[in-house]
Parts: structure tokens; sequence; C-alpha cells
């Protein structure tokens, strides 16, 4: 049982053992089609304040060196909220619930955060593995947790993604799988009621999910001064 229900996660368009079903990823760019217009739709105008007003917010959480950087997280929750909205209509592949495509956008943005940090502010890296009026007593345990809480971060970053994604859509396909066994007109309505609710919930969840983990990449990268 557990294994077919989970299959539905998993990429099985293929040609010549090439998986098309990541093809999806890209998907999101057929939205933008800024060359067809003489002048803006209103689509792109209201996809275009989002992104200023999101641009506004993720800049006041970042230091005056790190102008330009918003371009990347404002890019990053682009690709996120359209591959978590788009997974929710029938025959489209999510590519945001396999920590293959969480791990591959946390991952390398922590690499190169580390990086940069320990090589250009050494002595600051330090400082944040000692919080201020730490004990001495208690110094070695809170390098200890706070190396253990870095280290952790893309991993967190990846997982709260691909398994909010993931839940919401094994909730989908469970009650969708009792629908031809229900016999009642009173019940199959209750039941269609609910995926709609949940539906709305998934709608919300794909946009919030993309913030958080927007701005959680923000914030790990407004702490390298």
């Amino acid at each position: 049982m557990m294994t077919s229900l989970f299959a539905v996660f998993e990429p099985s368009s293929s040609i010549f053992s090439l998986p098309l079903n990541w093809l999806s990823t890209f998907i999101g760019l057929l939205f933008l089609p800024l060359m067809y217009w003489v002048s803006p739709s209103r689509w792109l105008m209201v996809w275009s304040n989002l992104m200023t007003i999101l641009h506004k917010e993720l800049k006041a959480l970042l230091t005056q060196s790190h102008v330009g950087v918003t371009l990347i997280f404002v890019s990053i929750f682009s690709l996120i909220v359209f591959n978590n909205s788009l997974g929710l209509l029938p025959y489209i592949f999510t590519s945001s619930s396999h920590m293959a495509m969480t791990l591959s956008l946390s991952l390398p943005l922590w690499i190169t955060l580390m990086v940069f940090g320990w090589f250009k502010h050494t002595q600051h890296m330090f400082a944040h593995l000692v919080p201020q009026s730490t004990p001495s007593a208690l110094m070695p345990f809170m390098v200890i947790i706070e190396t253990i809480s870095n280290v952790i971060r893309p991993g967190t970053l990846a997982v709260r993604l691909a398994a909010n994604m993931i839940a919401g859509h094994l909730l989908l396909t469970l009650l969708s799988q009792t629908g031809p066994s229900i016999a009642s007109n009173a019940i199959l309505v209750i039941l269609i009621s609910s995926q709609i609710l949940l539906f709305l919930l998934e709608s919300a969840v794909a946009v919030i999910q993309s913030y958080v983990f927007t701005v959680l990449s923000t914030l790990y990268t407004g702490e390298i001064n």
C-alpha cells in the first residue's frame, strides 16, 4: 500500500532513460513572456509589484555589504512558488516535493555562504559560535551546539519544503482513493468539500513555504557580515 501511495511522487515518464517529469520545473518560465507583449499585461504588473515588495522586505534583512543579493532570493522564491503551485494541478510533476530538488537549492547556497564567511570574515564567524554573555563553563558546549545547528541548516531548509509539499499531496491522494468506495451521497459531498478546503490550504502552503525558504536563506546570509 505504501509503495503504491508514494509512487505518485516518483518521476516515471521517460524517453531513452531521461526523466521528463523534471521538465515541469521550467514550466513557470512560460508565464512570463515579456517579449510577446507591447505593454505589460495585468498578470505581469501584479507579479512585478509582488517582486518589488518582496525585494524591499528582503533588503531590510540584509546589510549594505549585501547589496544586489536579493536578486538571487527573489529568483529562488519565484522558482519555488511556481513549482509548488503548478504541482497542485493534475498531471504536473511536483519537483519541489523531492529532496533532490530542495537540497540542490539549499546546499550550494549554504556552502557558498560558509566559504565566503570563513575566508572573508573569520573572526566574525568564530564570534557567532559563542553568544554574548555565555558563561565560561558553557562555552565549549555552546560551540558544539552552534556548530551542529549551522551544519544542519541546509538539511532543515530542504526537509521543511519537501515534507510540507508531500504531506498535502498525500492527504489529497488518500481522500481521493476513498471516493469510489463511498455509497452515500451525503458522505461524498463531505469528502468533496473537504478536498476543496484542503486544496485551498495547499495553495496557501505553496506560497508560505516558498516565502519561509526565501526569508530563512536571507537571514542566514545576513549573518555573514
